[in-house]
C-alpha cells in the first residue's frame, strides 16, 4: 500500500496581520512551513507534497529538502476543502493508496505523529491528543469521492458524516496552528 504526505499551504492567512504571509514568519529559527514540511518530511511516506495557492513559499519549501512535489490549487480562495480535493486528486494520479494530510500552519506536530496516523487502521484515521482530535488526518484512497468540493472543512465533514469509519491515533506533540501574529509571538 503506497502512502503520501501532503502539507496543505494554500490558504491567505488573514488573520496574521503581519506584512508577511504566516507560514514565512519565524519561528526557532525556521519558516512555519518549512519547519512543518521537515516533520512531514522525516517521517518517510513514499511521497510528499505541498499544495500551495495564496503565497509564493517556494524558497522556504526548496530549504526543506527531500523530494517535494508542488501542487498548485487554483482554486484555494474557495477554502480548505478544494486544496484537500488536489491532494487526493494529485494522489489518485500518482497511484497512492491513501493520503496523510496536514496543515502547514502547524510546525509543532512531530515526525512521530505523521507516521503513527499514516499506519493508523480504517478508512479515515486521525490524531489524538490527549482526547483532541487534529491534523494530520489519513484518508484511504475510498473517501476522497466524498469529499467535499468547497468550504473551509475537508476531511472533518467526511468525520462528522460517517464517524463509524474514524479511527484516532494516539500522537504526542503540539497540534497549535500558527494563525495570528498573538500566536507567532506565544511560540517565540
Amino acid at each position: 500500500m503506497s502512502t503520501a504526505g501532503v502539507l496543505l499551504a494554500a490558504g491567505a492567512g488573514t488573520r496574521f496581520t503581519d506584512p508577511q504571509h504566516k507560514l514565512l514568519a519565524v519561528i526557532e529559527g525556521q519558516s512555519v512551513v518549512s519547519r512543518a514540511l521537515g516533520s512531514l518530511v522525516e517521517a518517510s511516506f513514499d511521497a510528499v507534497a505541498v499544495v500551495t495557492g495564496a503565497a509564493d513559499i517556494s524558497q522556504a519549501l526548496a530549504s526543506a529538502g527531500g523530494e517535494i512535489t508542488i501542487v498548485e490549487n487554483e482554486r484555494w480562495a474557495s477554502g480548505i476543502a478544494s486544496s484537500v480535493r488536489c491532494a487526493a486528486s494529485w494522489a489518485e494520479r500518482q497511484g497512492h493508496d491513501a493520503i496523510v494530510v496536514g496543515l502547514a500552519d502547524q510546525p509543532f506536530v512531530t515526525a512521530a505523529a505523521w507516521r503513527a496516523v499514516g499506519a493508523g487502521e480504517g478508512l479515515i484515521a486521525v490524531a489524538d491528543y490527549g482526547g483532541q482530535r487534529r491534523n494530520p488526518v489519513r484518508l484511504a484512497r475510498e473517501v476522497w469521492p466524498l469529499l467535499p468540493h468547497g468550504g473551509d472543512e475537508g476531511a472533518r465533514t467526511l468525520m462528522r458524516r460517517f464517524p463509524e469509519i474514524v479511527v484516532p491515533v494516539a500522537c504526542e506533540g503540539q497540534p497549535d496552528d500558527i494563525d495570528t501574529v498573538e500566536d507567532l509571538r506565544r511560540w517565540s
